[in-house]
């Protein structure tokens, strides 16, 4: 009977401690994203994210994916991730200045990333973009920590 109480204060303590928060956002073949403000707790210690690209069109076409960085950066990256290249999903290769990011995808695909939140704090301003050359400038929207 000790075995199973100090078993499940353990698992208690765990569950406590890491809180996974989903979300999900879809992407057109009109280069939208569905929302503009994903937000999740300030005790969410782990974000599972899935993109959708809900349109037709090929990822070399009309491909989207979900870039994080903070708003301070997300012109610099978005600028250098044109030039990262359809192989680099159009991220820049070992850039700390890139939060999260998940691969680009063509119509009717999926991806899903599960990232971090550790140096990501409330009321720090952060925006998600799709990195696509040329969509970054209107496939934008903030990412807030409540």
């Amino acid at each position: 009977m000790k075995l199973f109480i100090v078993t499940n204060l353990m698992l208690l303590s765990l569950s406590t401690q890491a809180k996974i928060c989903e979300l999900s956002i879809n992407s057109t073949d009109q280069m939208k994203f569905d929302q503009t403000e994903l937000s999740v707790d300030a005790d969410c210690t782990t974000v599972k994210l899935t993109l959708n690209h809900t349109g037709q069109l090929a990822k070399n076409v009309m491909g989207h994916n979900w870039v994080l960085s903070k708003t301070s950066d997300f012109q610099s990256v978005a600028q250098a991730g044109m030039t990262a290249g359809l192989d680099n999903h159009y991220v820049p290769v070992n850039d700390d200045r890139v939060l999260a990011y998940t691969e680009v995808i063509g119509g009717g695909e999926s991806t899903t990333i599960t990232f971090s939140t550790e140096g990501l704090n409330a009321g720090e301003e952060y925006t998600f973009f799709c990195s696509f050359p040329g969509h970054w400038a209107i496939m934008k929207g903030q990412f807030n920590i409540s």
